[in-house]
């Protein structure tokens, strides 16, 4: 009896080690303690031994009873004191979530409005051909586009046909390129990256534009002044208001600056509209060269182009107050995390 005395007792000492909270501590306390357990279970049968066996026997039930029961208190200690100090029921806090960039809202935002309007998306190459980029737009050699202090040029080979590789100043790269799929009639949005050599409150080096296209037979001036006070009423809100002003470009003819109704003062004029308008950016007819370049015959088709920045719109945009460009691409949480 003696040796199953000591099995019962390495046994609890084997089961108390893995115990991992109060409720298994509790069995295991009935299991070998409580009315039915192990330990009285031994007791009883102390009737059963001969007179000269019950006090060695019954000191040593005593002895494993009291080692039962300092372990069960050494054990409750340990899991009050890794038990949490604070209340349970109290609700968590949730980890820091983050969103997209503010320019990534108003590109998927755009990119919403024009297909909507049955525009496809379409991204054409940074590192473009110069080629693409200028004559294809028909811009002539001696445009200031080409110089250095304008535009990124690229150190490779130059290409027989389509001259110096550069890093493509404007979206409207995509035109050509468009055209060249030889799929009529085309109605596309182009997002990309752009790049020029300035830098200031309203300036980046890398800047992202949105150039739309659409060539088709009898398109008109009418359709892109729909076509962008949709975009602007979307995008901006329903009060707000475009025009058209005369301007020269060299890939469209007539050509247009767009500008959109202060939203600051309604249009009546204040200290950052100076006259009620905003300006947003290029737009115009189809230059009928550049339809030609991509393959297309000016006098059967007709189309409409337009080039914005994405920055520049979004600064636009009711409720927003950007007054330094460059704060959209600094690492500064406690700005970005407003939007």
């Amino acid at each position: 009896m003696q040796d199953e005395i000591r099995n019962i007792r390495n046994e609890f000492m084997a089961l108390v080690s893995d115990v991992q909270n109060k409720q298994e501590l509790e069995e295991l306390r009935i299991a070998y303690l409580g009315r039915n357990g192990k330990i009285n279970l031994l007791t009883k049968n102390l009737k059963d031994l001969a007179s000269s066996e019950k006090a060695e026997v019954g000191a040593l039930i005593n002895q494993t009873k009291i080692s039962i029961e300092e372990e069960l208190q050494a054990s409750e200690a340990t899991l009050r004191d890794i038990a949490p100090k604070f209340d349970t029921s109290v609700p968590g806090i949730l980890p820091p979530v983050g969103h997209t960039h503010l320019l990534t809202q108003s590109i998927r935002e755009i990119e919403k409005i024009f297909t909507g309007l049955g525009f496809v998306r379409r991204r054409y190459p940074e590192v473009e051909w110069d080629w693409y980029s200028f004559t294809s737009l028909n811009f002539p050699k001696n445009h200031p586009a080409w110089d250095t202090l304008e535009t990124y040029f690229v150190d490779a080979p130059s290409d027989n046909k389509l001259g110096e590789m550069i890093l493509t100043p404007h979206t409207s790269n995509g035109q050509v390129r468009e055209m060249q799929r030889g799929k009529l009639p085309i109605r596309m949005i182009n997002i990309g990256k752009t790049y020029r050599r300035q830098a200031d409150i309203s300036h980046t080096p890398m800047f992202h534009q949105f150039e739309g296209l659409v060539i088709d037979k009898n398109i008109a001036i009418t359709h892109l002044k729909g076509t962008l006070d949709y975009f602007a009423k979307s995008f901006f809100g329903e009060d707000r208001k475009v025009r058209l002003r005369p301007h020269n470009f060299r890939f469209t003819e007539p050509s247009f600056e767009v500008d959109i109704s202060c939203d600051l003062c309604g249009g009546k004029g204040c200290r950052v509209c100076k006259g009620g308008w905003l300006e947003l950016g290029g737009s115009g007819m189809v230059h009928p060269n550049v339809l030609r370049a991509g393959g297309i015959d000016p006098e059967i088709y007709s189309g409409f182009a337009f080039g914005w920045g994405v920055e520049r719109v979004t600064m636009m945009k009711s409720g927003i107050n950007i007054p330094d460009l460059r704060v959209l691409y600094s690492t500064d949480l406690r700005y970005l995390e407003q939007f």
